[in-house]
C-alpha cells in the first residue's frame, strides 16, 4: 500500500481578494498576502518576531489610559464616597476580641480570622471590601469596641 500524500490546499485565486474577515484587499497585497495564507502558524509567529526586531515595533496591543479631565470643583464639594473597604490598622490589647469581631463581621473561621488579625500586626488587612457607608462605620465602631483602629478607605 502506497501512502498518499496530502499537499497543502490551493488558495483559490478568485477568493483571496477577500479575506476572512470581509477585508478587500488592494491589487498591489494580493500576492503578500496569497503567500501569508501560505504559512504554518510557526511561521506566522516567526515572521512576526522578525518584523518587530526590523522596524522596532510590537504586535502585541498597547493599553492607554485616557486622560483623566482635571475638575474645577473643590474637594469638599465633589461627590461624597458611599461605598468602602474597611481596613485592620492596629490590633490593640484584646487580639481575642478583634478575631471575634472579624469572625462576626466577615463570617470566616477561627484559623481565617486569626491569621488575618495576626497580618494586621505587619501591615493593614483589608477586613471586608464594597461595604455601604452606613455599614462601614457600624463595623468601625464594633473593632474600635475590641480596641482595635480601624480605616475606611
Amino acid at each position: 500500500m502506497a501512502e498518499e500524500k496530502k499537499e497543502p490546499e490551493k488558495v483559490n485565486p478568485a477568493k483571496s481578494a477577500k479575506v476572512d474577515s470581509g477585508v478587500k484587499v488592494p491589487e498591489k497585497f494580493k500576492k503578500l498576502v496569497e503567500e501569508i495564507e501560505h504559512l504554518s502558524v510557526l511561521d506566522l509567529a516567526e515572521l512576526v518576531k522578525i518584523l518587530e526586531k526590523k522596524f522596532g515595533v510590537s504586535a502585541t496591543p498597547q493599553v492607554v489610559a485616557a486622560p483623566v479631565a482635571p475638575t474645577a470643583v473643590p474637594a469638599a464639594a465633589a461627590e461624597e464616597k458611599t461605598v468602602f473597604n474597611v481596613v485592620l490598622t492596629t490590633v490593640g490589647e484584646k487580639k481575642i476580641e478583634v478575631i471575634k469581631t472579624v469572625r462576626d463581621v466577615t463570617g470566616k473561621g477561627l484559623k481565617d480570622s486569626k491569621d488575618l488579625v495576626d497580618a494586621a500586626a505587619s501591615g493593614p488587612q483589608v477586613v471586608k471590601e464594597n461595604v455601604k457607608k452606613e455599614e462601614a462605620e457600624e463595623i468601625k465602631k464594633k473593632f474600635e469596641a475590641a480596641g482595635a483602629k480601624v480605616e475606611l478607605k
